[in-house]
């Protein structure tokens, strides 16, 4: 049995908020351990958010390329080569492990690659990739094991070897017809990308729009965008059985409101959802508590059931985006060192990266409407931004929610060119809570499209005119 080796801090997982602890904390003198299974960095540089957004501008770049015509670049001709688009996506996350490996070692921070699970309060015992065992004690530990791809119970479905989001960003073909199995914001990023690369695309939507959490004229307007590309989405439609094998030919059968139909594609994606990776990785002995989703408990603190363990990022229920796993290190950062932060009081951003993009900040109206708070909405449509004369990417809205009471924004959601740029504006006034007139007349640059934020704020509702509840 190996021996205990003792450390100020051991982390399970190296996901985006557990390397940022591990690091600030061994720079500043103690002695820390940083376990991972597979991927150096965590799943953010290895296999989701960069190589996903690097694959979707390969696909907005051929995209560019086949529809050049118009503004006077003629390309005859143009086909995709996916060894190509992989191939740079790789280039990518190579350079990302030398710069995570090099993290660690400036740092001190010792990165132990294997698979941890708790035998004891704040002890792990580590399978090493390379052959052997060791036992890592904490004063204290943090937990950032992420999650993973849900795999609904349809039957076939399992056998079919569907993809998730890592195989789909692994194929060196282009799919003939990929059917996608969800309309979430993965779903539509790499349906987008695969029709742009070249395959027929069907999303299969059990609910009655794509993007559940979202505005329905939100939802609306991105399922007329990816409609207008040749994509087929099925509302309503519940898959009941899947046959064949993905990467060959397969075959959804879905209950619909005008009764069954059977879809057949090429190649099948799922991607209907996240289940937290805390499956047999002993927190019961490290008496760290789940709740009935398989999610760690904790406070706003970030603290776990068991004393001196802290979870970060989407294994302790955080909002799935790395970003927020930035932030939840910051706060166990911080409290760790005798502060007192919490996440009940941060403001959350999200970008969905289709082309255009979707971005939101703050309220919705669904979510006005549902927690009973009064706002005064106004929206502009993305043709009146006079940048989009000049380039003619006039698709989608901007759409503001101000207080009915006084003059804070409320919440912001765009669909649009350059939106998450536009909203990262919209968020600062959020957070100084700035009157929304101040914004509306402040002087922005002319030709952008954050010069659109004035027009929009003009169409705010006066407080003179009632204030009723988001509709």
């Amino acid at each position: 049995m190996p021996e205990l080796e003792n450390f100020d801090l051991v982390v399970l997982g190296s996901g985006q908020g557990g390397k940022q602890l591990a690091w600030h904390l061994a720079r500043s003198g103690k002695k820390v351990a940083v376990v991972e299974r597979r991927w150096v960095g965590g799943s953010c540089p290895a296999v989701a958010c960069m190589p996903s957004k690097n694959e979707l501008w390969s696909a907005h770049v051929a995209h560019v390329v086949r529809t050049a015509k118009p503004f006077g670049t003629l390309v005859e001709g143009a086909t995709t080569d996916m060894r190509q688009v992989r191939r740079r996506k790789q280039d990518m996350i190579d350079r990302e492990i030398a710069l995570h490996l090099d993290a660690y070692k400036q740092s001190g921070a010792e990165l132990v690659m294997g698979s941890g699970r708790f035998i004891g309060p704040k002890t792990l015992e580590v399978a090493l990739n390379a052959g052997g065992t060791r036992r890592l004690v904490g004063n204290e530990a943090v937990v950032n094991v992420g999650s993973h791809a849900a795999i609904p119970d349809i039957p076939g479905l399992e056998q079919a070897r569907a993809l998730t989001h890592i195989e789909a960003l692994e194929l060196d073909t282009v799919p003939p017809h990929l059917i996608v199995l969800g309309g979430g914001y993965t779903g539509i990023e790499l349906a987008q990308a695969y029709r742009r690369f070249g395959s027929r695309v069907t999303i299969i939507e059990p609910g009655g729009h794509i993007m559940g959490r979202e505005d329905e004229d939100v939802a609306d307007e991105i399922a007329r965008l990816m409609r207008g590309e040749g994509i087929e989405i099925a509302l309503n439609a519940k898959p009941v059985t899947v046959q064949g094998l993905s990467g060959d030919a397969v075959s959804v059968k879905v209950a619909t409101q005008a009764g069954e139909r059977t879809i057949e594609g090429s190649d099948i994606l799922v991607a209907v959802g996240r289940i937290a990776n805390t499956a047999d990785i002993g927190l019961d002995k490290a008496g760290i508590a789940l709740d009935a989703r398989g999610f760690i408990e904790v406070d706003e603190r970030l603290r776990t059931s068991a004393p001196g363990v802290w979870a970060i990022g989407e294994c302790a229920g955080s909002p799935q985006f790395t970003h927020v796993s930035v932030d939840d290190f910051r706060i166990v950062r911080d409290n760790m060192a005798g502060g007192n932060r919490a996440t009940s009081d941060r403001l959350v951003p999200y970008v969905m990266f289709t082309d255009p993009p979707l971005a939101h900040v703050g309220l919705s109206e669904v979510e006005a409407r549902r927690r009973g708070i009064p706002v005064r909405v106004a929206k502009l449509a993305m043709r009146r931004v006079l940048r989009t004369e000049a380039t003619d990417e006039a698709e989608g809205f901007m759409k503001v929610l101000v207080a009915a009471d006084d003059d804070r924004i409320l919440g912001f959601t765009m669909i649009g060119a350059e939106a998450g740029e536009v909203m990262a504006a919209v968020q600062a006034a959020m957070l100084a809570e700035l009157p929304y007139p101040k914004l509306r007349d402040a002087v922005i640059a002319h030709l952008t499209v954050a010069e659109g934020l004035g027009p929009l704020l003009e169409g705010v509702p006066r407080r003179t005119q009632g204030s009723a509840l988001a509709a």
